[in-house]
């Protein structure tokens, strides 16, 4: 899994090749099987495949979101704030995971925020996705998953950049010895 970890980096551009159906099906099912606060699974998922939609998604954002015109595959991350109150935790728990599953079948991936982000003056980017999909006011929309076969090579995360200095032991005066 660590080795997993330090090769997904964010992907943003993709070869002209669609994702078989299988490998869109085991995104959905790391989704699905992701934790979610006292299993209330506020979250809910759509799947985009269809190269219009993709290419509205891809103006998501006044930054951020255009590599999503050569994607083949984003899948946009809802959830109901009514049916838990870390409906942000839930719905973040299950993009990255849908990240680690991507990584592990060959997939690069991308995440969008939407969730606090401008589309243009006057509207914000969770309003236009929702416009876009038709989404039900009650949802809210945290983020857009671009997936896609990777066009370009990242290398991955290198052990020694590891912020260590970041973690600490027993309370926050103690730092942690990772030797």
């Amino acid at each position: 899994m660590l080795e997993l970890l330090k090769q997904r980096r964010s992907i943003r551009k993709f070869k002209d090749q669609d994702i078989e159906p299988e490998k869109i099906t085991q995104l959905v099912k790391g989704a699905l099987l992701s934790p979610s606060s006292r299993s209330l699974t506020p979250w809910e998922f759509i799947v985009v495949t269809d190269k219009q939609t993709l290419q509205q998604l891809a103006s998501a954002k006044s930054a951020g979101s255009a590599f999503l015109r050569g994607a083949p595959l984003a899948i946009v991350v809802l959830a109901d704030p009514l049916v838990s109150d870390v409906w942000i935790e839930d719905a973040s728990i299950a993009t990255i995971l849908m990240q680690m599953v991507a990584e592990s079948i060959g997939l690069g991936s991308c995440w969008v925020q939407i969730r606090e982000r401008i589309h243009s003056e006057g509207i914000c980017s969770e309003e236009y996705v929702r416009q876009v999909l038709n989404i039900p006011e009650h949802l809210k929309v945290e983020a857009i998953l671009g997936v896609g076969y990777p066009d370009e090579t990242k290398a991955p995360q290198r052990e020694e950049n590891l912020k260590y200095h970041k973690v600490f032991l027993n309370g926050y005066q103690v730092p942690y010895d990772a030797s």
